[in-house]
């Protein structure tokens, strides 16, 4: 550009030369600056670029990291990104989650774990920049133990896994110990292999799963295993007559663990009725106690429950005999039985009285003296249990006629045996038979050993045979003996007191507690029981005043059962088979016609 030359005019004052020149430069600024607005976009002082620090990052989730923005301008000079106009503050936003972010550029990472590329942006001027971040788990937070609840049979097993997470829910790796803490099983602490115990339930967080301070649980339920039979309750249950009572049945497995069943229920050995779908049970009129008579059946598992049913009580007492005919200083055992309105006995415990002379009574146990006044004394003995009362007549005349006693030397060539028996001879094991064994016409024998027999065995030989003649003779001559009315047997014999005779009863005899044979001073007092059908025991015999064991006769109809633990004396002569249960013991003779006698454990023979 060239400028015009100036020239002076006459008489004009001539301006100093530094004046001119500052003016010309003014003018050479001011074009120069228009020829550059034309060339430039971006005037000094105004943004170009922005930058964001740091522009990748790896940070945990929920941490905070802080962003820097930069401005700079097209001579890549840095602009505050504070101020006003075309320098106002810069706008932050997220653009592909991963987070938040404020106005002053704090990001926090969300939950979520991922890579989030340029998802931060930070704006002005029209200028943009933008951040990457990649969120990873946080530490462990809590463990879960999967499965949980789980169900588990007895005895099986069950593989247990623990996944820790962070605060977000996220996977991290862990390594648990485990351990059960609440029962139930068994398990593995490093493979968290669980194996169900025996016992079936649910055990409430059970399985443990540990790292460091963090643990996770888990609920087992143990289920019973496979059934194997039925139980039955309430087993035993005593209930009065017409009385009602809900039975239940329950599987058990072979831990005895329960669970219910549906069973068909019946009654096999009487005392009532039941409902087949319901299992509700209607007691009968008739006293007694009825052994597993109550049947609960699933399948081919069945179980049972006794039932005792309970007379009313007590209406009437009779006491027997009555009347009975003594003579002077004779002796009587009376008997005193309670029955409730329908006819069932009614145990009681009388108490004995002499109310109108006659002789004395022993007041518990019944037995009656005569005295030496003789006559007919009315309704004289009594027994009285709470209001209620019986009595018997007592004849007191000048002498007394014993029952006959059985011929001495009875069993004939059979007396030497402890055992005899028609088919055959059995012993489990500890049993110790102090005298011979013989049998006719059978000869099987077993369990000796280890059973011990010291005396001689006779089997189906000549001898054995003229034994089971002599035993027949001898059953028959027992049987045949007379029994005084008085002396029929109608209750159990347990806690009674019995002086010499014979006494019957048409169909069992039953001895539960102590039986007590009186000798009254006579080593030769013969006692003779003649029982229809059976004989029964679970309770001993005591002999007093010289009774002795030798003289007592057991004569059973069919078979006899010396029961559990029983001190047994006496012969039995029984037309079928006699069993001596566990631990009973005899001394006398077990002797039968034409079945087996058998014997449990730890039984002993000895001959009186």
């Amino acid at each position: 550009m060239k400028i015009p030359s100036m020239t002076r005019t006459p008489g004009a004052l001539r301006p100093p030369f530094p004046a001119i020149r500052w003016i010309v430069a003014a003018a050479l600024m001011t074009v120069t600056a228009v020829a550059c607005d034309v060339h430039s976009p971006v005037g000094p002082g105004e943004i170009a670029s922005m930058t964001l620090t740091p522009a990748q990052t790896t940070m945990g989730i929920s941490s905070t990291q802080q962003l820097v923005a930069r401005a700079f301008d097209a001579e890549g000079k840095e602009i505050s990104i504070s101020g006003s106009g075309a320098n106002s503050s810069a706008q932050w936003d997220m653009v592909n989650g991963g987070g938040t972010v404020d106005g002053a550029g704090m990001f926090r990472a969300g939950t979520a774990i991922g890579t989030f590329t340029n998802t931060v942006r930070v704006s002005m001027g029209g200028k943009e920049a933008f951040a990457s971040f990649t969120v990873v788990a946080g530490p462990a937070a809590a463990i879960v133990v999967t499965p949980n609840p789980d169900s588990v049979g007895v005895g099986m097993t069950r593989q247990f896994v623990a996944t820790a997470v962070d605060a977000g829910g996220n996977p991290v790796p862990v390594t648990p110990t485990w351990t059960v803490v609440s029962g139930g099983g068994t398990i593995n602490s490093s493979s968290g292999m669980f194996t169900a115990g025996t016992t079936a339930g649910t055990f409430s967080n059970t399985v443990r799963a540990s790292s460091g301070s963090l643990s996770g649980f888990a609920t087992v339920t143990v289920r019973p295993g496979p059934s194997v039979s039925l139980a039955v309750s309430p087993n035993p249950h005593a209930m009065p007559a017409n009385g009602v009572q809900q039975f239940t049945a329950m599987a058990m497995d072979a831990s005895g663990n329960t669970s219910p069943v549906t069973a068909t229920w019946t009654v096999v050995n009487g005392g009532g009725a039941i409902n087949s779908a319901s299992g509700v049970f209607t007691a009968g009129t008739a006293a007694g106690t009825f052994t597993g008579t109550v049947r609960a059946a699933s399948g081919s598992l069945s179980g049972t429950a006794t039932v005792t049913v309970i007379g009313a009580p007590a209406v009437t007492i009779t006491v027997t005999p009555n009347p009975v005919t003594l003579g002077t200083r004779g002796t009587q055992q009376f008997n005193a039985t309670a029955v409730d309105a329908l006819g069932n006995a009614v145990a009681i415990s009388p108490v004995w009285s002499v109310v109108h002379g006659g002789g004395s009574i022993n007041a518990s146990s019944g037995m009656f003296t005569a005295g030496d006044s003789t006559g007919t004394f009315v309704n004289t003995v009594r027994a009285t249990s709470g209001s209620l009362s019986g009595t018997a007549t007592v004849n007191v005349t000048t002498s007394s006629s014993p029952p006959p006693p059985p011929p001495p030397g009875i069993f004939g060539s059979a007396a030497p045996n402890g055992i005899m028996a028609g088919t055959q001879v059995t012993c489990i094991t500890n049993g110790l038979i102090s005298a011979d064994v013989s049998i006719s016409p059978g000869s099987t024998i077993t369990g000796y050993p280890p059973c011990v027999i010291t005396g001689t065995r006779n089997l189906a030989n000549a001898l054995a045979a003229q034994m089971q003649m002599d035993l027949t003779k001898a059953y028959n001559t027992l049987a045949g003996l007379p029994c005084p009315p008085a002396n029929a047997i109608v209750a159990d014999l347990g806690g009674t007191t019995k002086p010499a005779g014979v006494y019957c009863s048409a169909t069992g005899i039953g001895v539960t507690g102590t039986l007590t044979l009186d000798g009254g001073g006579n080593p030769n007092a013969e006692f003779v029981f003649q029982a229809g059908s059976s004989l029964t025991t679970a309770g001993n015999i005591v002999l007093i005043n010289e009774a002795q064991a030798k003289n007592v006769y057991w004569q059973v109809g069919s078979s006899a059962t010396i029961g559990t633990a029983s001190k047994w004396q006496g012969n039995i002569v029984a037309l079928t088979s006699i069993t001596l249960v566990d631990t009973a013991t005899l001394i006398g003779r077990a002797l039968a016609r034409n079945g087996a006698v058998s014997l449990g454990t730890s039984n002993t023979i000895t001959l009186p």
